[in-house]
């Protein structure tokens, strides 16, 4: 093993306390060619796809079939998406603008020095390169806020593995704090409660409102995750904060993959069958997604649309992930400052003493002929 240090390293640096936020990724570009090593990375994630114990049989299936046919649809599909949020992929640009309120509300928080950056699981800016450009700041303290309200092993945890798979390369490794869900948090709440009740001043009530999560195989949940429980305790803190009966909103799970049973109820098959059971007024919001990306616009605002038109809906409307809300960014600033109480920069700092500590070590270290 090599492990990686800061070339000539200085003594006296100021240091500094390091903001990472994530998500999950996105390609660098709607084609086909763009398109598979993203798949690849995402796929090959055991995290996310639990492989049989002879895992060779699903690296044969996933580059012998999935990889030569399913980039051209995605491909499409992001294309469809692609630019609105500005220009790229929309879940870039709106973590990025997110970033920029979170770092609004944070600075004032800070006398010492705070940096900030932002990476995706998967694609580019990747958590390597965003934790090696807080390392080359002098960040000593890190704080990983990956953007999933709701816990699930093959989203959080697989971020933390990344996270520590670049810390294990380096020599000097910061203080870590890892925040590894808010499905719970007051501000996240009523941010989402805000949100519905914006909508329906314009669109009005509906006679339905859909909860629609992403989906986890039910065999994650029988073996312990506990995603599908913080999803229903998401959505019940919701309904009591709008004021819902159990029969005025409903918990769905979406884009399913593979042919194993996901856990349930799905939300095309419920969109679907809505219709015939007399509900053709309905309202979709994505409490899971913290910010509108393929699986918001287009799986749910385009293809369940279409599914429950077709099957006799008669208004639907699509009620948009928090995204760069400042109800939003300052919840998630709240949830950070949270984890950062007692830290150097942050809590107790003096610019005056801290100078003239630097100093001091800078001149004990001249005076044992250290060249840094």
């Amino acid at each position: 093993m090599h492990y990686h240090g800061r070339a000539q390293f200085h003594h006296g640096e100021s240091s500094a306390t390091g903001v990472l936020i994530t998500n999950l990724g996105t390609p660098d570009a709607p084609t086909k060619q763009a398109l598979r090593p993203y798949l690849k990375e995402f796929l090959e994630d055991p995290r996310v796809v639990e492989p049989p114990p002879a895992r060779w049989l699903w690296k044969l299936i996933l580059n012998g079939i999935i990889l030569n046919t399913r980039p051209a649809k995605s491909a499409e599909a992001y294309a469809s998406v692609w630019d609105s949020e500005g220009p790229g992929a929309p879940l870039l640009r709106i973590t990025e603008r997110q970033l920029e309120g979170i770092k609004k509300e944070l600075e004032p928080h800070f006398d010492g020095r705070v940096e900030f950056a932002l990476a995706m699981r998967y694609g580019n800016p990747s958590i390597s390169s965003a934790l090696q450009e807080l390392h080359e700041k002098g960040c000593q303290r890190i704080v990983v806020l990956p953007l999933y309200p709701q816990y699930a092993a093959a989203t959080t945890a697989s971020t933390f593995d990344a996270v520590t798979e670049e810390l294990r390369t380096w020599r000097w490794v910061p203080e870590l704090r890892f925040i590894n869900h808010y499905h719970r948090h007051p501000g996240y709440i009523k941010a989402l409660a805000n949100s519905i009740r914006e909508h329906q001043e314009v669109h009005g009530k509906p006679q339905l409102l859909v909860m629609s999560y992403h989906g986890v195989p039910q065999r994650y949940l029988d073996n312990g995750d506990p995603y599908h429980c913080e999803c229903h305790v998401t959505s019940r803190l919701v309904a009591d904060e709008l004021g819902l009966s159990k029969d005025e909103y409903k918990v769905t799970f979406q884009s399913l993959f593979g042919k194993e049973e996901w856990i349930k109820p799905y939300t095309d098959e419920t969109l679907k069958g809505l219709p015939e059971k007399g509900i053709k007024d309905i309202q979709v919001i994505c409490p899971g997604f913290s910010a509108d990306c393929l699986e918001t616009i287009e799986e749910i605002d385009e293809e369940n649309r279409e599914y429950f038109e077709e099957a006799g809906g008669e208004k639907f409307s699509y009620i948009k992930c928090l995204n760069d809300r400042e109800d939003h960014t300052q919840m998630l600033a709240d949830l950070i400052l949270q984890h950062t109480q007692g830290w150097y920069e942050r809590d107790g700092f003096n610019a005056q003493a801290d100078e003239q500590e630097r100093n001091t070590v800078k001149e004990n270290a001249k005076a044992m002929n250290c060249p840094y």
